[in-house]
This record gives C-alpha cells, sequence and structure tokens, in this order.
C-alpha cells in the first residue's frame, strides 16, 4: 500500500535526483523508496548472507588450508621457483 510523504530538501538536490532518477528509468518515489529500504535493511540482523558473500559461501569448504607463516613461505617459494 503506498501512502504519501512529504519531505523538505534543497532544490538542487531534488533536481539532481530527478535527473539520476530519469536516467535509471525509475521514478523518484521508486528512488526514494529503495533507498529507505536498503537504510532500514542494513540495521536489520541478517542470518543468511546476500549478493557476492552468498556466491562465495562455503566455496572452500572441506578444503585444509595452512595458514602457519611457514605454509605461506613454502607456496611462495613453490609459486616464484
Amino acid at each position: 500500500m503506498s501512502t504519501k510523504l512529504t519531505l523538505k530538501l534543497d532544490r538542487d538536490v531534488i533536481e539532481r535526483a530527478k535527473r539520476y532518477a530519469q536516467r535509471r528509468g525509475v521514478s523518484l518515489s521508486d528512488l526514494v523508496e529503495r533507498y529507505f529500504t536498503g537504510l532500514t535493511r542494513a540495521d536489520e540482523a541478517r542470518t543468511e548472507p546476500t549478493g557476492v558473500v552468498a556466491e562465495l559461501a562455503g566455496l572452500l569448504r572441506g578444503v585444509e588450508i595452512d595458514d602457519s607463516a611457514e605454509g605461506y613461505a613454502e607456496y611462495l617459494a613453490a609459486k616464484y621457483s
């Protein structure tokens, strides 16, 4: 359900925002709604990763990684020899 919202903003900000929205093919209202949605979701606790993190999650599951200094030195020696 859509509800009207009145905002007071600097005229230049509004004009720039209108041009920005137009270049992206969305209305200014959609742009503001998307911004508020993203802003409020950032405050919510996320239980599942999203985006690139979700794509990479579990990628190395089951792979043994030697993160000791000696292991890294051996890796570099093998890589550059």
